[in-house]
């Protein structure tokens, strides 16, 4: 009797129409089955839900762009005022309102910025024990506030208990206190997603730690720590309860933050949005498109800025 080798032993199996490899039993295969369909249907689901969100921000840019366009494109609107020009008349420009924008966005930001940005660091380098859980919590209550309690605050404090007047400066003040916890938050986790061996291979030449942080973490974090600023400035540069309670409207060009009114393009969309007369409607949808162009090039140049800091590096 002949003994037949391993080759023909294989042969033969693949002859009589069996596979030479084990295959899944049936029950795993409908488990693998199921977990296709599933993860396709999540899938679909997932698409279904991002498109139904992005339906009502393409309509409101639609309308935004498609209203107030055609003003934007008059010379006149970038180097005019709306000084003498009333509901009825056609003309003028939005230029008082932007320059008050930028200049209260420069001074919150430049009040909230060295301040966010210490405190993030100081819980997530130095912060431990009560002191650390105080200043977070506070912190997250701060998130929570509605814009206008801070502008009820600002004004208890600013005009009410000081006897200051409401100027563009305690706008500034009320808009700091919205601005720090949004800044603060990021700020924190970009920190946090800096590698601890970086910090552990400064150490180890001797680096102080101050010096680490100042030369190496914060550079590290760099462009998540500009991203954070740019979102708490587009969150402040938009608010508009703070400016009616602290900052009334002007329709001259004004610079002065301490003395006078000063307009801004949140306060100059309020002015006209009662008005039913067609040239005030089109300055109304003209200013909301011009403030939404200005939160995109503040975003454009933030990332700029952070691919150049980051190429540095």
């Amino acid at each position: 009797m002949s003994t037949a080798t391993p080759a023909t032993a294989v042969a033969r199996t693949r002859a009589a129409g069996r596979p030479g490899s084990p295959q899944p039993s049936p029950a795993l295969s409908h488990k693998a089955r199921s977990r296709e369909l599933k993860n396709a249907a999540a899938r679909v689901l997932v698409w279904l839900a991002f498109l139904v969100a992005l339906v009502p921000l393409v309509w409101i840019l639609w309308s935004v762009v498609s209203q107030g366009y055609h003003l934007l494109l008059d010379s006149g609107w970038w180097t005019h005022s709306q000084k003498g020009i009333t509901a009825r008349r056609q003309g003028g420009g939005a230029v008082h309102a932007i320059q008050g924008t930028l200049l209260q966005g420069a001074v919150t930001a430049a009040i909230s910025v060295p301040v966010a940005v210490m405190t993030a660091v100081y819980l997530v380098e130095y912060g431990r024990g009560k002191l650390a859980r105080a200043v977070s919590f506070m912190v997250d209550i701060l998130t929570g506030i509605p814009s206008i309690v801070a502008g009820l605050f600002i004004y208890a404090v600013w005009v009410t208990t000081l006897g200051f007047q409401r100027v563009a400066f305690a706008v500034s003040l009320s808009l700091v206190l919205l601005m720090i916890p949004t800044v603060v938050r990021s700020t924190e986790e970009m920190l946090k997603l800096v590698p601890n061996e970086l910090r552990e291979a400064s150490y180890a030449l001797g680096v102080p730690k101050w010096k680490t942080i100042v030369r190496v973490v914060l550079p590290t974090a760099f462009s998540g720590i500009i991203t954070g600023i740019l979102l708490g400035l587009a969150r402040v540069m938009g608010e508009t309860a703070p400016l009616l309670i602290l900052g009334p409207y002007t329709k001259s060009i004004a610079t002065d933050l301490f003395g006078g009114y000063m307009a801004t393009l949140p306060t100059m969309i309020n002015q006209d949005r009662t008005e039913s007369l067609q040239p005030a409607v089109d300055r109304v949808w003209a200013a909301a498109l011009t403030l939404i162009l200005l939160i995109l090039v503040l975003n454009l140049a933030g990332r700029l800025i952070a691919r150049l800091g980051s190429v540095r590096k």
